[in-house]
């Protein structure tokens, strides 16, 4: 019998990219319709289940973060969250947290996240949002999980909550802090009266 892309990625409980992937590196292989669509056989992928299912053995890490101390609460409420999702889904799971800003490469679960993701023992990254991985550059993260077959889970892909439009706003202020201190000099008059708009502007908002 033979089945779609999207159908043979449903069998093997992976993504299509990562189809794609094992097709270019020779893993498997697929036919071609007159139109150009892959059409893969039944048999041989449902033949590539046990080698799969060792890798679904790998553990599933979670992630959470708020940036600053006064939101504590929410990283409970986050850390619960991920923590449901997983044991409803019967997986072994661990989570990592982090205190910081999203603009901050270098917070320490963040980069354990990473190294554990590189060496490949991590089956699956679970995350409340993508957000709270890094405010900008998650998609380099996401890339590596594929390189790396992580698959990745986001329980929230809607719109952010009003908490996290005003973490946005600190971080406007800290980026505006950095690069305004470069162009002014840190004690400029200019630079504590730029600064401090903004940050009058963060507590509006």
């Amino acid at each position: 019998m033979k089945i779609s892309i999207g159908q043979a990625a449903k069998e093997l409980g992976v993504s299509i990219p990562t189809l794609r992937r094992w097709e270019a590196e020779g893993k498997i292989h697929s036919e071609r319709t007159p139109n150009g669509h892959r059409r893969y056989d039944l048999a041989q992928l449902r033949g590539l289940k046990p080698y799969e299912a060792s890798k679904t053995n790998r553990p599933t890490l979670c992630y959470a973060r708020v940036s600053s101390h006064d939101q504590k609460e929410d990283l409970l409420r986050q850390v619960a969250l991920l923590e449901t999702f997983c044991a409803a889904n019967g997986w072994t799971y661990e989570v990592l947290q982090d205190l910081g800003s999203g603009l901050n490469y270098n917070k320490k679960g963040l980069q354990q996240l990473i190294q554990r993701i590189c060496s490949g023992t991590v089956g699956r990254l679970v995350l409340t949002h993508k957000d709270r991985l890094l405010r900008f550059g998650s998609e380099l993260v996401f890339s590596l999980c594929e390189t790396f077959q992580t698959e990745v889970v986001l329980i929230n892909q809607g719109e952010l909550p009003l908490r996290f439009e005003e973490e946005l706003a600190q971080d406007v202020v800290e980026i505006s802090t950095v690069f305004s201190a470069r162009l002014y000099g840190s004690r400029s008059h200019k630079n504590r009266k730029l600064v401090e708009t903004l940050r009058k502007a963060a507590e509006d908002l």
